[in-house]
């Protein structure tokens, strides 16, 4: 059976309960033991075959109950509300990983997807704050860790990365909470990561 050509491009960032020099980007285990994580995707430029998914918003929240790496996460997924019916089912593919690549490996790590809804998603990304609001659902805010110089702290090439091949921006959540499928969660003071990612097929 062919793979449906697709790609998506942009801008993704996170925040979670793990210290603010996140242990699992190092394949070790989350700081508490478990993470939990509000996850936001913009996607500059992309495609799923001939559906275009330029501009659409993406967001999960997700739930590991130890190890990354070991799987049985828990996870809701919300498209853009602006997304048409082709274009909700094209992002409800690819972050099930029906398309392959890199989108496939994580979600070969969850085993409970708790819903799957539409939901008017705002993402704000600066390089003095990241602001994700998923309305009537839950709010994600980082703001950069202040470096040598005032410079941001990046790191590159950790053995675990939601967007391999690009340099992470360390930063600190703000405010994040999440308040749907009967969960109420909330977080701050904790890790924050932010960079560009690029998916395709391969």
């Amino acid at each position: 059976m062919a793979t449906t050509d697709w790609s998506v491009e942009g801008n993704y960032f996170e925040s979670c309960t793990c210290d603010n020099l996140c242990p699992c980007l190092l394949l070790k285990d989350p700081t508490t033991g478990t993470c939990t994580a509000l996850v936001g995707w913009s996607i500059d430029k992309g495609h799923f075959g001939d559906v275009s998914l330029d501009g659409i918003k993406v967001a999960v929240w997700l739930h590991a109950p130890g190890n990354l790496t070991a799987g049985n996460w828990r996870l809701a997924l919300y498209v853009d509300e602006n997304a048409d019916d082709a274009q909700f089912d094209a992002i409800c593919a690819l972050w099930s990983g029906e398309g392959g690549g890199h989108l496939a490996v994580i979600a070969g790590l969850v085993s409970d997807v708790l819903s799957a809804k539409r939901a008017n998603i705002s993402f704000e990304s600066t390089p003095e704050r990241k602001h994700l609001v998923i309305e009537g659902v839950g709010e994600n805010e980082i703001v950069p860790i202040e470096g040598e110089e005032g410079k941001p702290v990046v790191v590159s090439s950790t053995p675990l990365a939601v967007a391999p091949g690009n340099p992470i921006t360390l930063h600190e959540s703000q405010k994040a909470q999440y308040h749907d499928n009967d969960i109420d969660w909330s977080e701050s003071g904790k890790a924050g990561l932010a960079s560009a990612f690029q998916y395709g097929p391969g």
